[in-house]
């Protein structure tokens, strides 16, 4: 199954390698999604990834899961019609979205944090109870399809838990 990434520039390098990683263990394969394909594209610490496809190549029926790393990228993106588009149809067809730190800005400005519950990072508490989110102080809160954690240290939770998902799914 294929796993879709969106980043912007300064993603949080930690929080895209480590779920990165974790769903070619599982035998799945990401793919990273950004302004342009086949570009390179830099972390907050300075880790450098090509993106494999722009968001405008993006056919949500082709992968079973998105996941938005934090850092500044969300910010970067997040008022690109089509990062809003791409999630807002995630959301509509059921399939696992997973972000973490600063990834639920991306669900903020696609209008898909009202009346849900998640976490992020502290930093953007008042942002998510602002768009009508109930915010949770845990290390990885899931709200049906939804799956959201806080920092890099709960990368073992988020992950373990978007790994779940994935199995769950049916495409």
């Amino acid at each position: 199954m294929k796993v879709l990434f969106v980043v912007g520039e300064e993603f949080e390098d930690v929080e895209l390698l480590y779920p990165f990683y974790r769903v070619i263990e599982e035998g799945h394969h990401p793919v990273i999604a950004w302004k342009e394909a086949k570009a390179k594209v830099t972390g907050k610490h300075g880790y450098t990834v090509e993106s494999d496809i722009s968001f405008k190549e993006v056919k949500v029926e082709d992968y079973g899961a998105l996941v938005i790393p934090g850092g500044r990228g969300p910010e970067r993106i997040r008022s690109i019609p089509e990062v809003k588009e791409i999630t807002r149809k995630f959301f509509e067809s059921k399939r696992p979205v997973a972000a973490i730190c600063h990834g639920p800005q991306v669900l903020i400005s696609a209008g898909l944090v009202r009346s849900r519950k998640l976490t992020s990072a502290y930093g953007i508490r008042d942002d998510v109870v602002a768009a009508g989110g109930e915010y949770v102080d845990q290390p990885v809160v899931v709200d049906g399809n939804l799956i959201s954690s806080r920092q890099p240290g709960d990368l073992p939770f988020f992950t373990s838990t978007l790994i779940k998902a994935l199995r769950e799914f049916k495409n």
